[in-house]
């Protein structure tokens, strides 16, 4: 029996100090160090030295592996810790290039050294990476020796490129590390994987394929934490070469999950199923099969001379002639969420980015009496404790008495602490000030401007971070007060739309009188936010996550809306782009904020 103690490692890392992340891989030797049984490998997740969403900080930070081994070595000497094989990803200066980089090493013990460095292969620019324009690709995936057998490693999404795992397995690869910062995306219930992403039961799936197609143990290790609101979910599993999962960490939480796995189990589940042996036997004719594939799309043969790529293009009308006679499914909008796994995200994204990312300990919020407002309470009386929470109602002399009822409704059940200003003589000194009357739109401007100027004092004043309150449906119906609600730096609840604001209020217990109330923006006597839009949050919002899916308006309406609404809908979508925006700024030079000088927001 050969026997492995294995060691998923995941922490959230600090965004952009190495040191002081080399301090908590310190830390873990120092545990292995006091522990009776340690494990031999430790596997760690994609860049932990720095965080992931570096963007123009790669280069300030990139090491090279000589530089980053000779660290971990003085570290692990340091801690007392037994001989041990560690894999951790990193930001790598080599060869003048830089690359996201996993990196195998052995510390401690005669066979000390470096075993193995893979470069990631696959690079996603797409969606919210733009990897391809900070580092370069890698060009290889091999399996390598190491003292405890034969290991490969992978990078993100090398993972979802089936090739890959393949030829590490190919080579000879027992076990395959994949190494992750993969951010969660996915809130709908999910009756198999119940309070998880739907991005990380997805990784699982794919973890477990890997593993029973090529009878491979698979290793994954995600980051945990949050960058720039992009959650990052941990869960790091172990999966068997029978594609069973053997370990799981837990979510949302630094962890330290130790599996013990048998690589002897390898030879056992190959000659059940004996998939490796017959992709090895096939291989070579695979490989014919792949090359002809690669001429015939890139190169004519006698029957396409002069008409380079003409199959392919005929091959591809047919298959839109095809589609166009066919009955396509009708699109339905995907708005149901898991309401506690919503919770706890939200929960542990206000404590990363209010505490441990910006180093406060209080916050503040605009109570309205609306629904809105009132999550965000609740969430930062979770995540912070109700004691570090303050509550300001900022009322004008016509807005309604249920907004201040309702608001102290919430202070009342969270016991937080409340705060009343009056913004009344600060509008109507302005007001006067103007020489003629503002029109009601520009005053409820004004209410606005002024009730973020004095959130933002009291912020100063108790040392508290602002936090804010608009939800997906009005950011993207341009529905708020440009440079006010928009304006607080943290904002848990601006990805969900208005009908699932509703169904979190309901989870967490908000009262109800809050919930049936129609919503209203309360600048303007009388006024409600459906009246103004002509059209109700739930038909708005299954029109907005249709578009933002990708469906032309054809299928929107084929899913039941009408033109009229659509029409509606899209024209404010359109045409509030740029209040979603930084100002535009004249960009004179190779040095332009934004455009060449990149940097995270919570670099």
């Amino acid at each position: 029996m050969r026997s492995l103690a294995v060691a998923l490692c995941q922490f959230r890392p600090t965004k952009g100090r190495p040191q002081a992340n080399l301090d908590r891989i310190e830390a873990l030797f120092s545990s292995f160090a006091a522990s009776e049984q340690p494990p031999q490998i430790a596997i760690l997740p994609e860049t932990i030295l720095t965080g992931y969403f570096l963007e123009g900080g790669v280069r300030e930070h990139a090491t090279s592996s000589a530089d980053l081994f000779d660290e971990l070595s003085i570290r692990h000497a340091r801690s007392g810790a037994p001989p041990i094989d560690i894999c951790l990803g990193f930001y790598e200066r080599w060869d003048e290039r830089l690359h996201n980089t996993a990196m195998w090493a052995t510390l401690g013990g005669d066979t000390a050294g470096i075993r193995h460095l893979h470069r990631k292969v696959f690079l996603p620019t797409y969606g919210v990476f733009d990897e391809e324009r900070f580092v370069e690709a890698g060009r290889d995936v091999r399996a390598f020796d190491t003292r405890f057998g034969r290991m490969a490693m992978l990078v993100c999404e090398d993972a979802w490129h089936a090739l890959a795992p393949t030829i590490a397995a190919v080579d000879g690869a027992q076990l395959i590390a994949v190494l992750a910062a993969s951010p969660a995306r996915g809130l709908v219930p999910d009756p198999v994987h119940p309070g998880q992403p739907g991005s990380l039961a997805r990784w699982e799936r794919l973890a477990r394929d890997i593993a029973g197609e090529h009878g491979v143990y698979v290793a994954l290790t995600q980051l945990v934490g949050f960058e720039g609101g992009k959650g990052f979910p941990g869960g790091s599993l172990m999966v068997g070469p029978d594609g069973d999962l053997l370990a799981r960490a837990p979510l949302f939480e630094d962890a330290t999950t130790t599996v013990a796995i048998d690589l002897d189990e390898l030879s056992r589940v190959r000659a059940v199923s004996p998939l490796l042996a017959d992709l090895e036997l096939r291989l070579p004719h695979l490989i014919e099969a792949l090359e002809r594939a690669r001429v015939r799309g890139a190169l004519p043969d006698d029957r396409t001379a002069g008409r380079v790529g003409a199959p392919l293009a005929e091959r591809r009308d047919q298959l839109i002639g095809e589609v166009g006679n066919r009955q396509l499914p009708t699109p339905r909008p995907a708005l149901e969420i898991d309401p506690e796994l919503t919770r706890r995200w939200l929960v542990e994204f206000l404590r990363d980015e209010v505490t441990r990312r910006r180093g406060f300990e209080r916050a503040i919020i605009g109570l309205s009496g609306g629904v809105d407002s009132a999550v965000v309470a609740f969430l930062a009386a979770e995540a912070l404790g109700p004691d570090r929470v303050t509550a300001v109602r900022m009322p004008y002399r016509t807005s309604s008495s249920d907004s201040l009822a309702h608001a102290s409704l919430v202070v009342a059940q969270l016991g937080i602490e409340e705060r009343t200003v009056d913004i009344s003589a600060a509008v109507d000194g302005y007001a006067d000030a103007c020489g003629e009357p503002p029109s009601p739109a520009r005053l409820g401007n004004v209410m606005a401007r002024i009730r973020m100027t004095a959130l933002f004092d009291l912020s100063a004043a108790l040392g508290a971070l602002p936090l804010g309150t608009g939800n997906k449906s009005e950011r993207l119906l341009g529905y708020f007060t440009w440079h006010a609600d928009d304006s607080p730096p943290v904002n848990p609840i601006g990805d969900l739309f208005k009908s699932q604001v509703w169904a979190l209020a309901r989870h967490l217990g908000v009262p109800a009188a809050i919930i049936d109330k129609p919503a209203s923006a309360d600048l303007i006597a009388d006024q409600t936010d459906e009246a103004d839009f002509g059209i109700s949050y739930g038909r708005a919002d299954g029109i907005l996550d249709l578009i933002l899916q990708g469906h032309g308006i054809e299928q929107v309406l084929a899913a039941g809306f009408t033109e009229n609404e659509v029409g509606l809908v899209r024209r404010r979508l359109d045409g509030t782009h740029w209040k979603r925006r930084l100002p535009s700024v004249a960009m004179l030079s190779h040095t332009a904020i934004g455009d060449y000088y990149l940097r995270p927001v919570d670099y």
